[in-house]
């Protein structure tokens, strides 16, 4: 057998669900009818749940990119042949594509790979070739064009190396965990301080490595999207309910159970993101019979939609998951940049502006004995937004029904400044409420040496800070745990690297007294 074919099973033993072929013209390197689950697939930005004929069920889309992905490791060079079957039982017609995400040191870049036009009810064909480039990840998925809220079905996916594959690269392991012992960890230098934690997508639970170096450095993870309204709300099964109770809301948490358990079977904790948002949350939520055409519902409606669904949220957390998810951000960002009150959303639109004091009330009713209630926003260190967020947040203690505030710190190396974080920070634990580093990172403009040393800098900075007000903190968590995995992947914001090397930054972290 020639060293191609050799290089192919080698690689296709790497997929989960795949079948390596003997013969060099037919190499099969995966496929999947999903008869056994999901096989790896993940909504991105959406909800997809597998069905009884062997389907892959994706809805609460909000976006024609919100899809059905899967990470692949395909090899520099080689050429591959994919097909995948595609329907749809909403429109007359609607445009699909198969396309890639591939990531090469934290830049994430797109191409679309095939097309097609499914009809209503009828099962299409998507199919094409394409050539792997030089990137550290890949995902396939599914998409739409112009119809972004569609919910659809996909079957029979298949990748195949009809050539057979190259030599893989000989390159450094994509992971340095070979060496996780000599590093510092995190959650221990500030064991006597706060929690350490990170946010983990869905996806990274299929890498052993990954989760390897998250259970070495952090002990409390939250959820990147798979909490969200829009992957945890049912609009299927909602809108089936609502012929005999408008106020039914129906939940599913497949998105969020590969960290939930993960969490639960290596003693982690999870801080819950997020039950109230304007955004990633179905439209259909607001509107009569779960129905984006008709109008929207009343305020008692909504209300009582939203309390089946955080009553459904944390009735199944206690019995799945007792005492693993320890908090919650009940609601996020509701305070606007411009007017420093609160922002326009369906929420204000149909509930009114007490939507936030009834979301405490409800999470505080349904919440276990002792979970910790927050209110999450960005912009704390401007001091406009400041005074909107403190008015709020008076207003909700008055009420008793909220515990902390979690920062998003999502900053640059150039704004803000340390003493404008160092202003808000004490101006809002001046409250007395407690506090959360909720969401961290800090971007630079390149991934120069000089760049990763600045952003070191002013890690170790606003480490010396928290610390100085520890007593104050519950949780200091970066968003994400590689630059390649960041939602600012083109600012290199993260303590490790896009091939999940650490950085001077991760140093600072652990040592912030050796950084001038």
């Amino acid at each position: 057998m020639k060293r191609t074919i050799s290089a192919l099973m080698i690689f296709a033993l790497l997929l989960t669900g795949c079948a390596a072929a003997g013969a060099e013209g037919d190499a099969m390197v995966y496929a999947s009818d999903f008869s056994a689950g999901p096989d790896g697939w993940y909504g991105r930005g959406a909800t997809c749940t597998v069905t009884g004929d062997g389907a892959l069920h994706t809805e609460g889309r909000t976006a024609d990119w919100n899809s059905p992905g899967r990470d692949f490791d395909l090899i520099e060079g080689g050429k591959y042949r994919f097909s995948v079957e595609v329907r749809q039982d909403t429109l007359d017609s609607a445009a699909f594509m198969v396309s890639v995400a591939h990531t090469k040191d934290g830049m994430e870049s797109y191409e679309n790979l095939a097309h097609g036009t499914g009809k209503q009810g009828e099962w299409v064909t998507l199919e094409g070739t394409y050539t792997a480039g030089d990137f550290q990840r890949f995902v396939l998925y599914v998409e739409t064009t112009g119809a972004s809220d569609l919910a659809f079905d996909i079957r029979n996916f298949r990748l195949e190396a009809p050539e057979g594959l190259p030599e893989a690269k000989a390159t450094e392991p994509p992971m340095v965990i070979e060496a996780a012992e000599n590093l510092p960890s995190l959650k221990e230098v500030w064991a006597d301080s706060f929690d350490f934690g990170t946010c983990a997508p869905q996806f990274l639970f299929m890498n052993p490595k990954m989760k390897e170096l998250v259970l070495q450095q952090f002990n409390i993870l939250t959820p990147e999207n798979e909490l969200k309204p829009d992957s945890v709300l049912d609009v299927a099964e909602s809108k089936r309910l609502s012929a005999e109770d408008e106020t039914a809301a129906a939940v599913h948490f497949d998105a969020a159970k590969p960290l939930l358990d993960f969490a639960k079977e290596n003693g982690l904790k999870v801080h819950g993101h997020v039950l109230v948002w304007h955004s990633q949350t179905p439209e259909a939520f607001f509107h009569e019979s779960y129905d984006p055409s008709k109008p929207l519902v009343t305020r008692e409606v909504m209300l009582g939609r939203l309390e089946n669904y955080i009553r459904g949220v944390m009735e199944y957390m206690a019995e799945n998951y007792p005492g693993v998810v320890v908090s919650w951000d009940v609601v996020n960002e509701a305070i606007d940049d411009g007017t420093n009150t609160l922002r326009k959303s369906r929420w204000l639109e149909v509930v009114g502006d007490d939507f936030v004091a009834r979301a405490f009330e409800l999470a505080r009713k349904y919440a276990p004995e002792g979970t910790l209630l927050y209110y999450n926003d960005y912009n704390t260190a401007v001091s406009g937004k400041r005074i909107g967020i403190k008015k709020l947040l008076v207003a909700l203690m008055e009420e008793g029904n909220i515990d902390g505030y979690g920062f998003q710190m999502h900053h640059s190396t150039g704004f803000p400044t340390m003493e404008a974080i160092r202003a808000s920070v004490e101006d809002i634990g001046g409250l007395g409420l407690k506090l959360r580093v909720s969401e961290l990172d800090v971007g630079v403009d390149n991934n120069s040496e000089a760049s990763f040393l600045k952003q070191a800098s002013f890690y170790a900075r606003l480490m010396k800070l928290l610390r100085s007000h520890s007593d104050w903190f519950e949780a200091v968590q970066v968003w994400g745990v590689t630059d390649a995995m960041s939602w600012r992947a083109q600012n290199y914001p993260l303590l490790f690297d896009g091939a999940g090397n650490p950085k001077p930054a991760f140093y600072a972290v652990a040592d912030p007294d050796s950084v001038e």
